[in-house]
């Protein structure tokens, strides 16, 4: 992780180093371009991992951003694809074609209450969210779709974001003691999957109980879960 610092509505973000590496910037949640200018739209702490950019603030509901991984409830179905809850303001569209090797004689057919896994390719002020459940770059499913099974559950918006990146040592400490699944989205939402009941809820729980701790204490916990 690169530079961190405080920002507040309005400030200006200096890209110059990034613009001499040639890196072209991805930004994410509360940051705004105009007339070539990057700037803060929220309050919180800014984050460069890379070429992408963030303000991680104390935010409570996700605003969606384009790129970013989600993971939603199917809530209706319509002509030309699903309405998904993904926790933002508006709930997002999901095409029928939007989906690994999906044809219009070949779509899949979700019911009403079903958990996917998607990324986010519109998000603007003026539209309701869309997502996909492949990467429509590479017509690749790249772990995107249904997700059947397993348990899903919500954690803050930082915590999210920190399970995503290489900053969660929960998930090492998990790894190590029994095999699981995981689909993490940065809307606060994370659906995770292992052998039986009892230890999906186990990892689940060691996931959730993890923001504060450190690498050591992560590790004590799942310890003392699994004995129980």
């Amino acid at each position: 992780m690169a530079d961190i610092k405080a920002v507040l509505p309005g400030d200006v973000m200096d890209t110059g180093a990034a613009a001499r590496d040639g890196a072209v910037l991805r930004l994410g949640p509360g940051l705004v371009q105009a007339d070539e200018r990057t700037s803060a739209a929220a309050a919180g702490v800014l984050h460069s991992d890379g070429d992408l950019w963030w303000v991680a603030g104390n935010r409570r509901r996700y605003v969606a951003a384009e790129g970013e991984p989600v993971v939603g409830v199917v809530v209706a179905r319509h002509g030309e694809g699903y309405r998904v809850d993904i926790g933002s303001a508006h709930d997002a569209l999901l095409p029928l074609l939007a989906f690994e090797g999906a044809t219009k004689r070949n779509k899949p057919s979700l019911a009403i209450g079903t958990v996917v896994y998607g990324r986010v390719v519109v998000a603007n002020s003026f539209m309701d969210p869309e997502i996909e459940c492949y990467n429509s770059h590479t017509g690749k499913s790249e772990g995107y779709g249904e997700l059947a099974g397993g348990f899903m559950f919500k954690c803050t918006l930082g915590l999210a974001r920190r399970l995503i990146g290489s900053t969660a040592p929960v998930l090492a400490a998990l790894g190590s003691e029994l095999p699981f699944e995981i689909a993490i989205g940065v809307n606060g939402r994370v659906w995770v999957h292992a052998e039986g009941p009892e230890k999906t809820v186990l990892a689940a729980n060691a996931i959730r109980n993890s923001e504060y701790l450190d690498a050591k204490q992560c590790r004590q916990m799942v310890k003392e879960l699994l004995a129980r």
